[in-house]
């Protein structure tokens, strides 16, 4: 099971979520979240992660889109791609042993 940092210092916990990488659609088009931004730790885990809505009232998902999140490493020792090739039980075993977790904090202020 993952094992989500802790805070230290004068920082308080806003929300743990799952790493996000990227996501990719056919074509050029895709995005990302800066690592070190809160917007590549999502609070949630949903498939499709994104949801297009083009301002007229209507929104869209894509089905050739890619979702790409961080895996977890359980053994720091041994370099690699993680992940690659395992096989998971269903979507509990790939949300508790597969995607890495993280932890957005902020300053306290007081």
């Amino acid at each position: 099971k993952a094992v989500v940092s802790t805070q230290s210092g004068h920082y308080g916990r806003v929300w743990t979520g799952y790493s996000f990488l990227m996501v990719s659609s056919n074509g050029p088009s895709g995005g990302s979240q800066d690592l070190a931004s809160s917007g590549s730790c999502l609070e949630n885990f949903f498939i499709p992660t994104f949801i297009e809505c083009l301002g007229r009232g209507t929104c869209a998902y894509y089905i050739t889109n890619l979702d790409y999140w961080l895996a977890q490493n359980p053994d720091i020792t041994q370099p690699g791609m993680w992940g690659m090739g395992n096989v998971y039980s269903g979507i509990d075993d790939i949300l508790d042993n597969g995607i890495s977790r993280c932890t957005v904090c902020a300053k306290d202020i007081m």
